[in-house]
């Protein structure tokens, strides 16, 4: 049913200028959606729905170009904090375990995070090896994981 719902936005939105979830609650239910305000308030930010100038000072809705990038963050950022089981660091090398199997996910989602002072990562089953430019960016590095996982 969400994704039926959020297939008909995106099929609205993209042929029609829809600048309001009003008017786009109105849409829905002409095709027979039934659903509330604050559902269509919800599913605009699932969809990384953004509103674009059209001129004449009005706006509609539209796909953010950023949508695929983003729904593929919260995906890594989701497997990330699911498969870490310990963090910790030594000089500038963190150390990241997670459940068997997992730490080429956990990699991927840390290698996405394009983390400045990061010079490499490397997986294998079930640890990941993150080597960073000094000790001190080890250990910010290190502290903001643990609190990000809290």
């Amino acid at each position: 049913m969400k994704n039926d719902r959020q297939n008909k936005i995106l099929a609205i939105i993209a042929r029609e200028d829809i600048d309001t979830q009003e008017a786009l609650l109105e849409r829905l239910q002409q095709e027979g959606i039934r659903c509330t305000q604050a559902t269509i308030s919800r599913d605009i930010k699932q969809l990384h729905l953004i509103k674009e100038p059209i001129g004449r000072g009005r706006y509609r809705y539209a796909v953010s170009i950023h949508r695929k990038s983003l729904n593929v963050a919260d995906k890594l950022l989701t497997i990330f904090r699911e498969s870490v089981t310990s963090i910790d660091f030594a000089q500038n090398i963190v150390v990241i375990k997670t459940l068997s199997g997992l730490a080429s996910a956990a990699c991927e989602a840390v290698d996405s995070m394009k983390v400045s002072y990061m010079v490499g990562s490397l997986a294998g089953e079930n640890t990941v090896l993150l080597v960073m430019r000094d000790n001190e960016s080890a250990e910010i590095f290190c502290e903001e994981i643990k609190e990000m996982l809290k």
